[in-house]
């Protein structure tokens, strides 16, 4: 990390002001080259200074410009940042005039990628930066706050350093017998101390499908035979004339998405081709996306005509979702039943017309009460929500079962020692305590330049 990074940290575009963030050792000394003002050099840490960024001798922009020294900045490095005038121009070419002085262009995420570099950050943080950044409702903001706050990363380094502490003792044991005063670590105590940590650990495993949950939200994919209401639908949730209504049967032949705010949990909505044997190779094309949709999502919305009896095509497909989260819409109640309702038996249904708001908020309570929204809203938002850190969550998981059946099997301690410190590995995979470099570097690349 030894060159100077500059990036724009504001996105491109017109607009009052954009801001141009340069971190590194060189950081203050670059800038002052090209500042007409105070001099950088000597100026106080968090403080902004009024000038303009020159080309030689042609001024280029009037700014405003912070000095942050290290150690306390957002990368533990010195930074500075270019308050510019607004819009491309004047910001690509204070940009170009820094990289001509000494600075390189930052990579995406390569800011952050020094916070945790420099210790500044673990990596449950770092996500929790980028989870801030794309939130896209309010649960969304408060559960990566909460990331970004730490409070998450407390709880995983709390069990690792109990880990940590077991396999010191066993250490000290081991090496040193003749040291009495030193408590000795039994396969009783081991037993004691895994069961503590894995339900601790299960907690925050279990409550992280929650966080998963609102992270990216929830797949949804509405299906149906043609013309029997799956647009309208679509429409009349997401409340935006999307999707085209006709009574044409084959009128949708390819996806139509949209997003659903319920309850700060977003429902990423898939309007779908009827699925119907047809000859239109179009048409054909979009039934087997439906088709395939299916097997996807996470939960399938499925759409029957009230004013039709069902036929074997529809049957076929209720058959298809019974095993997954699914809920069997009525649509057109307005018009005269014609469904045998014995056929739907122990099936999620609602009953609605599109036409009535009242009737569709019957089915948004349907879905809040599948996925128990109204409870996350009301839990404790410590919680991981990348599905790399849940995937290593499980893995540890896996290997405190593992210890406990080996317990069970009257293993020595020093064998069991060998297991604990694989939970001491994964659980700092899952904070970057331990780390390779591929993952940090694949991590971090996902980041919006500037940060």
């Amino acid at each position: 990390m030894e060159k100077t990074i500059a990036g724009v940290a504001t996105a491109l575009g017109i607009g009052a002001i954009s801001i141009i963030r340069v971190s590194g050792e060189e950081a203050i000394n670059i800038v002052n080259k090209i500042f007409i003002g105070e001099n950088l050099k000597k100026a106080a840490s968090h403080t902004i200074h009024y000038g303009f960024i020159v080309e030689g001798e042609k001024r280029v922009d009037e700014v405003l410009v912070s000095i942050m020294r290290a150690p306390r900045t957002y990368t533990k490095e010195d930074v500075v940042e270019i308050n510019c005038h607004g819009g491309i121009i004047a910001t690509n070419k204070t940009l170009e005039i820094l990289l001509a002085n000494g600075c390189e262009l930052a990579e995406p995420g390569e800011f952050t990628k020094r916070a945790f570099l420099n210790g500044r950050i673990d990596l449950i943080e770092a996500e929790g930066v980028m989870n801030l950044i794309n939130s896209q409702t309010e649960l969304n903001r408060a559960a990566a706050f909460n990331q970004l706050q730490g409070s998450v990363s407390a709880r995983i380094e709390k069990n690792r350093k109990k880990i940590t502490d077991l396999i010191a003792h066993i250490a000290v044991n081991i090496d040193y017998p003749e040291y009495e005063d030193i408590e000795e670590v039994t396969v009783d105590k081991i037993k004691k101390n895994v069961r503590k940590i894995k339900k601790d650990l299960l907690e925050v495993y279990q409550a992280s499908k929650n966080g998963k949950l609102i992270q990216e939200g929830i797949n949804t994919v509405i299906i149906g035979s043609p013309n029997v209401g799956k647009s309208s639908l679509l429409n009349v949730l997401i409340e935006e004339n999307k999707a085209i209504v006709t009574d044409i049967a084959g009128t949708t032949r390819d996806l139509v998405e949209g997003k659903l705010n319920l309850d700060g949990v977003i429902l990423n909505l898939i309007d779908t081709a009827g699925i119907r044997k047809t000859k239109d190779k179009i048409e054909k094309i979009g039934v087997q996306k439906s088709l395939e949709l299916i097997k996807k999502a996470e939960l399938i919305l499925l759409v029957l005509d009230n004013n039709k009896k069902l036929d074997n095509d529809e049957l076929k497909i209720i058959e298809k979702v019974k095993d997954k989260n699914h809920i069997i819409v009525i649509n057109k109640i307005d018009l005269k039943s014609q469904i045998d309702k014995k056929q739907l038996a122990n099936a999620n249904v609602v009953e609605i017309s599109t036409f009535e708001q009242e009737k569709v908020t019957k089915l948004k309570e349907k879905i809040k009460e599948m996925f128990n929204l109204e409870k996350i809203q009301q839990k404790d938002l410590t919680y991981l929500t990348s599905a790399r850190s849940i995937a290593l969550l499980q893995k540890t998981i896996a290997i405190l079962e593992e210890i406990e059946s080996s317990v069970a099997n009257n293993q020595p301690v020093d064998v069991l020692e060998i297991d604990l410190k694989r939970v001491w590995h994964e659980l700092g995979l899952i904070t970057g305590k331990t780390y390779e470099e591929e993952i940090i570097e694949q991590l971090f690349a996902n980041f919006c330049l500037g940060k």
